[in-house]
């Protein structure tokens, strides 16, 4: 009688680890879900060290229902900490209530040392489970914040680049009409009204690309109407022109016919980055190399889709009568574009010529490459001299 009896030591070293098992998953569940499941692990590591320790002092007819409920306890409070802890607790934490869990049944089993592991690993995949129940609801929030981030930053990076390829443009034209304005406003006051003309067109560009960035952030995916959208291909010939009247410099546009349409068509979303990649060269062009008395935009025919080419002659004697003040300091506006070019499988590179001045060429792919009924592209040249109406006789 007195060998199958526990010592009340050993009954009171038995009841410990369930009654502070049982107390943390009364608290546990009466808090609900709030902050205090974060502090769950030290409270668990507790109850695995004293389950341990009991386990340790027990025998084979000590205490064998107390510790299959202090073993069954610990189940929940590992998937709790599995699921709210910090990642530095719970590495502590779970593998020593996993343990707890896996020894309990070891001084119970009379036999050899592969029975008693057999023992110890079959209750090892209870905890192993209940990290698992858990950490699965932790991984798949921590990969939906992943995901929020992703799209945050996405759309910051789109944000930044419309920023810089749409409102930049316009607003360095604002600055140097603005400055020859004011340089020829006391000598040549047409000229001045004609800049204060293009200062106008400008801004309201602007704007327009200001109200398609709020669209972007606002989420419409269908704009309320077409100045919403973009400008493509179909706009280049009047970004030249811009173009030409600000810089005073002779550009020739080079298009194959049907180009545009073929944009429209096949991936307006390509026709919008070709502008995007045009207004960005012509905009280092105007301020690291002004002067230039010619550059050339020219789009070919690929077998997948087209090339855009853009060059410049080098920059003759800066005219002096044209005053500088923009920033000449490299930004991010090419490697951004770069990325997008080879995001939509193609290639952008950039690189001066041998003869001197500059050239950025880029392939995009296209689902159908423009029309090539014709092989001599359309030519026209942008000059500064405005066309003057005929008068009517």
């Amino acid at each position: 009688m007195g060998e199958t009896t526990p010592a009340v030591p050993q009954l009171i070293l038995g009841c410990l680890p369930a009654l502070a098992a049982a107390a943390t998953v009364t608290w546990t569940l009466a808090r609900r879900r709030t902050a205090a499941h974060t502090r769950l692990a030290r409270p668990t590591v507790a109850c695995a060290l004293l389950s341990l320790a009991s386990t340790a002092a027990a025998t084979a007819h000590t205490g064998s229902a107390l510790k299959l409920m202090d073993a069954v306890l610990l189940l929940p409070l590992i998937a709790a900490v599995a699921r709210w802890s910090p990642r530095r607790e719970l590495r502590l934490a779970i593998p020593l209530a996993a343990l707890a869990v896996a020894a309990w049944p070891v001084p119970l089993v009379h036999a050899g040392f592969l029975e008693r592991a057999g023992a110890a690993s079959f209750w090892l995949l209870p905890a192993l489970a209940a990290a698992a129940l858990g950490g699965y609801p932790r991984h798949v929030e921590q990969r939906r914040r992943t995901a929020v981030a992703e799209a945050r930053r996405a759309q910051r990076l789109q944000l930044s680049r419309d920023l810089h390829d749409f409102v930049a443009h316009d607003i360095s034209g604002i600055v140097v009409q603005a400055q020859a304005a004011r340089f020829l406003a006391p000598t040549d006051p047409g000229q001045a009204v004609l800049a204060l003309e293009r200062i106008e067109k400008a801004g309201l560009n602007a704007l327009e690309a200001m109200d398609r960035t709020m669209h972007l952030l606002d989420g419409d995916q269908e704009p309320a109407s077409t100045s919403h959208h973009p400008p493509g291909i179909a706009q280049l010939p009047t970004l030249l022109d811009d173009f030409a009247a600000l810089s005073g410099t002779e550009v020739r546009l080079q298009l194959p016919p049907g180009a545009a349409d073929a944009f429209a068509l096949a991936a307006p979303e390509a026709g919008a980055l070709a502008y995007r990649i045009v207004a960005e060269a012509l905009t280092n062009i105007h301020r690291h190399a002004p002067g230039t008395p010619r550059a050339e935009v020219r789009l070919s025919p690929t077998p997948t889709g087209v090339e855009l080419c853009v060059t410049n002659e080098p920059p003759g004697t800066p005219s002096s009568h044209r005053p500088t003040g923009l920033r000449r300091r490299g930004g991010r506006g090419i490697a951004a574009l770069t990325e997008d070019v080879q995001a939509r499988g193609g290639s952008l590179t950039a690189g001066p010529l041998d003869e001197g001045g500059w050239c950025l060429t880029a392939v995009l792919p296209l689902p159908a490459a423009p029309a090539k009924e014709s092989r001599e592209p359309k030519e026209s040249k942008r000059s500064t001299v405005p066309e003057k109406p005929e008068n009517p006789k």
